[in-house]
């Protein structure tokens, strides 16, 4: 098999399993891990993937793949591993009577899901999210309500004068996309001021971000990288990339996978 018709056959295996690993590569097409990882890094070159940890994960467009209006429930419909990983990480950074915001996301129904015994305050702006929270006697639940969306979240100005009256111990965010240097991204603006205002409330911020949204980048930029405190990520995630955001000051936490 020529060089080109390997490197098809790597880009037709991605597009299918929406990942590939070295050893995959390897033992597919029975060559080296160093022509593995030369195979990839040449692809990578050329814009058709992007390389991760362990192999790589399919190249993407700055709209990337449009975002039905759906409701972090709705979302959740398989769970990834990497996902329900970085949920469970980041509860674990909840403290004893902390008053911590939670993303509206599908890693943030997540989180609500699997909160424990903790005593703490939850503010979050999707009534999905809510709901799930209700049933934890622990919990004491703030929604920054306001004219509801479809996908059963609130974005605008009744929504943002709730959250401008907060503060938070903590906030989990996150976007489409966040890189170094274009910083955190979204495809569609509801969300831009909503976001900045939950940042600039708290005193700790993190980041969950799966390896499919590291060192990408999305239409609309909502703030700079720095404004994270911590990355929560998963193991795949390239060590060039999240060397790029220690080099900046955000401290960077792998979550482990069961």
């Amino acid at each position: 098999m020529f060089i080109e018709e390997r490197h098809q056959e790597i880009l037709r295996i991605l597009s299918e399993k929406g990942r590939i690993s070295n050893s995959e590569i390897q033992e597919t097409f029975q060559i080296s891990y160093d022509s593995a990882k030369r195979d990839l890094r040449l692809l990578e070159e050329q814009g058709l993937l992007k390389r991760t940890h362990g192999g790589a994960i399919p190249a993407r467009q700055i709209g990337g793949n449009v975002i039905k209006n759906l409701s972090p429930d709705e979302r959740v419909v398989e769970v990834k591993e990497n996902y329900l990983a970085i949920a469970k990480a980041a509860v674990k950074e909840i403290a004893e009577n902390d008053v911590v915001y939670i993303t509206n996301a599908s890693v943030g129904y997540l989180m609500a899901q699997n909160i424990g015994d903790i005593n703490c305050t939850v503010v979050t702006n999707s009534i999905s999210i809510a709901e799930e929270l209700r049933k934890k006697e622990n919990i004491a639940v703030i929604l920054a309500g306001g004219e509801m969306q479809g996908n059963g979240c609130f974005y605008d100005s009744f929504a943002l004068s709730i959250i401008n009256r907060l503060r938070f111990d903590k906030c989990f965010v996150t976007s489409a996309c966040v890189s170094a240097k274009f910083g955190l991204s979204i495809q569609k603006s509801r969300s831009v001021e909503l976001t900045n205002a939950i940042i600039n409330n708290s005193k700790t911020v993190y980041g969950l971000y799966p390896v499919e949204k590291i060192g990408f980048d999305s239409i609309i930029s909502i703030c700079p990288a720095n404004k994270l405190n911590c990355i929560i990520t998963d193991g795949e995630s390239s060590e060039d990339d999240l060397m790029q955001f220690e080099d900046i000051g955000v401290k960077i936490k792998i979550a482990e996978q069961e």
